[in-house]
């Protein structure tokens, strides 16, 4: 089934597949994704291919100064023929949310996300309402625009399973994306191969992928070493960890296996943590970059032996 679903998406994605496979297999491990690029290489494209093929609900909201609190958790209004307030559901009332340009919208805003995105539920004059099931949130943002822009706290971006970055396509890929366009939108011949049930099935066959302990063990100790490093200043959290054991499943499976090996961790690590690190102001002085700290502890950190029956 997820050959069919990375197939489908292809049709209108082109060039991407490493993308296009760690979306889907954050989608797998139950997690949220940000998109962090530049506009125009088809990040909001990408979000509404999966909620295409997957049939899910799918609702886009782009964020602005403007943008309020209610629009995302929804509102109550006061309705005189019953003298009660009613409640109005916001955009979050959905199975995939598009949040675009998600660091141009204010802090108070993006706080709102928070709940919504851990909890999957929004609590209104203190009552909660249940988000559908299941709940994904793809969010967008240009990181290098900063004009008009309030980043990212670090509570937030810890919510986010993964992020990636699409880049520009080649000049091979962007001739074929030009034919593909020229007489119809690729979008309509998107087919759903899935239905929201049935993305709560893999999900839980993702969460059933075998771990062995000396593979979880070899996660935190990944993670354990962000935390010692003497460039990062701040080391990744436990929830780190967790959402790097259970991308490395949603990898697996996607690998067709049903266990984990060290190598679906070392395949996925970068994208989980390099968000939730932060440097410290001498590395980032001279120039280091989170990514290159992340690998050199992919070559320090020893990896376990494991039997791949």
């Amino acid at each position: 089934m997820t050959e069919q679903i990375i197939a489908q998406v292809k049709r209108v994605i082109v060039g991407k597949d490493d993308v296009i496979e760690k979306i889907l297999m954050a989608i797998l491990a139950s997690g949220h994704i940000l998109l962090e690029d530049v506009p125009g290489v088809g990040k909001t494209t990408m979000a509404l291919a999966f909620a295409r093929t997957m049939g899910l609900e799918y609702r886009r909201v782009q964020f602005t100064p403007d943008t309020m609190s209610s629009d995302i958790t929804g509102f109550s209004v006061y309705n005189k023929e019953t003298g009660s307030l009613e409640y109005k559901q916001g955009a979050a009332f959905c199975n995939l949310l598009l949040a675009d340009e998600i660091n141009r919208t204010s802090p108070k805003t993006q706080a709102a996300l928070l709940e919504v995105m851990e909890e999957q539920s929004v609590t209104v004059d203190g009552v909660t309402h249940k988000l559908p099931i299941p709940f994904i949130c793809i969010a967008t943002q240009n990181p290098i625009g900063s004009a008009g822009t309030q980043n990212l706290p670090e509570s937030q971006l810890d919510r986010f399973m993964v992020r990636l970055s699409m880049g520009y396509p080649t000049l091979e890929h962007q001739i074929e994306i030009i034919k593909n366009r020229q007489q119809a939108d690729p979008l309509t011949q998107v087919e759903p191969v899935i239905t929201a049930s049935g993305l709560m099935e893999l999900r839980e066959q993702a969460a059933a992928v075998f771990a062995h302990d000396d593979v979880i063990r070899y996660a935190a100790q990944l993670c354990m070493a962000t935390r010692e490093h003497a460039d990062v200043e701040q080391g990744v959290s436990p929830r780190a960890v967790l959402a790097l054991v259970r991308m490395a499943k949603a990898h697996a499976m996607v690998q067709g296996r049903d266990f984990l090996i060290p190598e679906d961790v070392q395949a996925v690590f970068a994208d989980v943590c390099c968000h939730r690190i932060r440097l410290s102001a001498q590395a980032r002085i001279r120039g280091t970059q989170p990514q290159a700290v992340l690998e050199g502890l992919l070559a320090s950190v020893p990896a376990p032996a494991i039997n791949r029956i």
